[in-house]
């Protein structure tokens, strides 16, 4: 039985324009690899001063780049390697057992391709299981994996937590709106495998993007393939294995007036090796309001269930998402 969702069959017209030398966005000529800034967050537990420093750091990476990576984030090495174990065994599974909804959670979790693909640059080689924190607590024969996938978003919670109220208090904000919004029951995990991808160089992973969330954290295996946006260049993620990477969302980007930045970043495939990665995305219920913290604002005032909405609407209707610029006020 085959594990690979059926990408070649599903989007064979797609791929066979692809080989007819449109214009190729050659992914592979213009990256240059780069270490995304290292922050040991043991730092926070020294004295006042290496404290401080290590916070206005957080605040500087969130400005400059969107991304940066953290050591001694609290997330014990045994919980990181036994989530990638348990996520690699539920990937070897038949595809028709991924695609039969395995786990009893609600239709839509488990994801590949790109069903609104119209062009080869908006298709994205890859599955996922995308999973609301309040599903987890589920058996169906995954017990090992569902308490996995428990303590691993417990413990990368508390870290979100605390790398928001940081974030807001560089600010000047001693807040309590990611305590109060943010709550465990709101936010998701999103286990992600990319299938190596041998015919076709230029089609990525994840079609290049921002994320809809506060915060994104990301325990990613060695394989490599992130990509980002930096000063208008795009640049190839090195793989630390000891390091989880944080990057910040639009909503984080729009609370704080366009203090911090949420940044396109991408997938691009590997042709021999496939990747596996865990995404836990920091998101507020959707009712919540997300107002800009400083006037006069950039952004209208808006919901993050009105904000999701606009992004399937575009996704659906243009093939990509357009995101923040259409709350600009």
């Amino acid at each position: 039985m085959d594990m690979d969702p059926p990408f070649l069959e599903t989007y064979k017209t797609l791929l066979d324009l692809a080989t007819e030398g449109t214009n190729g966005h050659k992914v592979v000529d213009i990256i240059e690899e780069c270490e995304l800034p290292l922050i040991d967050l043991g730092r926070l537990n020294l004295g006042n001063l290496e404290k401080e420093k290590c916070k206005s750091d957080i605040a500087r990476e969130s400005q400059e780049w969107g991304f940066f990576q953290v050591v001694n984030h609290g997330i014990s090495r045994e919980i990181l390697e036994k989530m990638m174990s348990e996520q690699v065994k539920v990937y070897r599974q038949p595809f028709n057992n991924k695609s039969k909804e395995l786990f009893n959670f609600s239709s839509g979790t488990y994801r590949w391709g790109t069903p609104t693909a119209t062009s080869r640059e908006q298709l994205s080689w890859s599955e996922a299981f995308h999973i609301p924190m309040d599903e987890i607590p589920f058996s169906n024969g995954f017990s090992s994996l569902s308490s996995t996938m428990e303590q691993f978003a417990t413990t990368v919670a508390d870290l979100a937590q605390k790398l928001a109220a940081i974030l807001a208090e560089q600010l000047g904000f001693k807040s309590n709106f990611f305590h109060e919004n943010c709550l465990s029951s709101t936010c998701y995990l999103r286990m992600n495998r990319y299938p190596p991808c041998p015919t076709h160089p230029e089609v990525f992973g994840l079609m290049p993007h921002t994320d809809s969330d506060f915060l994104t954290i990301l325990y990613q295996d060695e394989v490599g393939g992130l990509q980002l946006v930096k000063d208008g260049k795009w640049f190839a993620v090195k793989p630390n294995p000891e390091a989880l990477i944080v990057n910040i969302g639009d909503l984080f980007q729009a609370w704080s007036n366009d203090v911090y930045k949420s940044v396109q970043h991408r997938v691009v495939t590997n042709p021999r090796a496939e990747r596996f990665s865990t995404a836990y995305f920091f998101c507020p219920s959707y009712d919540t309001e997300i107002q800009s913290c400083y006037e006069p604002s950039v952004y209208k005032k808006f919901s993050f269930g009105v904000y999701r909405q606009q992004v399937q609407d575009d996704v659906k209707k243009l093939g990509r998402k357009v995101g923040l610029p259409r709350f600009l006020v």
